[in-house]
């Protein structure tokens, strides 16, 4: 598969691989595809969860198959069609879908943020929508598809009990995080951690122009002295805005920490690439705490 756009650094651009399910049309961030193979026989699991096929083990890898019609309440998928295997979060998850029409590359304005009749706050299953002439493509939540099948993927908010007694820490972080059920709890969590003077925002945009505001104001190091962002996100994705503020004078030492289900070999290169300081997968939300306190208080 063509993935020449994790060659590219900070263009506010994906690629959107189009499939099929149920003759409706759905959307996937390629970044998250490992490669697309033909439909094969599963081993069943006994009690496991209606919408999870089975498991399969190509090139000796265990994978477990996830049946994406089972999910969105369309009935079950019949043998036969495509595995869309991905990599996120950590995990290999192969999801059954009927066929697969091509890769689109978008800019993140031109994805609509679903209405509240389409996704309702942390209900819903789609991240944004694209708009073509003849169809419109829904791209899918598949953290939260995954979190709802098995909540121990998820954000492991229990690792914050295990960092002991804290004290409140007055250092202004800024977050922004598409997703209202990620942007609660990382808020939570580091509420938690004892970090009490936060700004969340929905995307990279209203991130940007909070920052933007700030250094209007002269009022930048009152309210951010660290942002943390997810990389997926309309409007401006986290790369946008990590080489936004890295590449400016007055915000280029604010340290930034991507936090994102993204985070493979490929992605961390890209981020160094555009000075990010540090970058975490989702689940380690323990972990995000020690490197906040380590950007933010070590150097203090």
């Amino acid at each position: 598969m063509d993935t020449k756009i994790l060659l590219e650094n900070g263009t506010n651009e994906l690629e959107v691989l189009e499939f099929r399910l149920d003759g409706n049309a759905y959307g996937i961030n390629v970044a998250k595809i490992k490669e697309i193979i033909n439909y094969m026989e599963v081993t069943p699991v006994p009690n496991s969860h209606p919408s999870i096929e089975g498991i399969f083990m190509p090139r000796d890898t265990m994978i477990t198959a996830i049946d994406l019609k089972n999910c969105l309440q369309r009935g079950v998928s019949e043998p036969g069609g495509l595995f869309i295997i991905t990599n996120f979060n950590k995990l290999d998850i192969a999801f059954h879908v009927d066929s697969v029409v091509g890769i689109h590359r978008v800019s993140w304005r031109e994805i609509i943020k679903p209405g509240s009749t389409i996704s309702t706050s942390e209900d819903g299953v789609s991240t944004g929508i694209i708009k073509f002439d003849d169809r419109l493509i829904i791209i899918l939540d598949f953290e939260k598809i995954v979190t709802d099948i098995n909540p121990e993927t998820g954000l492991k908010v229990a690792d914050i009990e295990e960092l002991g007694e804290r004290h409140r820490i007055d250092v202004p972080i800024l977050i922004a995080e598409d997703s209202p059920l990620l942007n609660k709890l990382i808020v939570d969590s580091l509420h938690k951690a004892g970090y009490v003077n936060l700004i969340h925002t929905e995307n990279g945009q209203q991130a940007y122009d909070v920052i933007q505001e700030c250094k209007k104001e002269g009022t930048l190091r009152d309210h951010v002295q660290c942002i943390i962002t997810d990389i997926e996100m309309p409007l401006m994705d986290g790369h946008r805005l990590t080489k936004l503020v890295k590449t400016d004078e007055e915000t280029k030492d604010i340290p930034i920490v991507i936090f994102s289900s993204l985070v493979n070999d490929d992605m961390k290169r890209k981020g160094e690439a555009l000075g990010a300081n540090a970058q975490l997968s989702k689940p380690e939300i323990g972990n995000l705490v020690r490197v906040v306190d380590e950007l933010v208080l070590d150097n203090r």
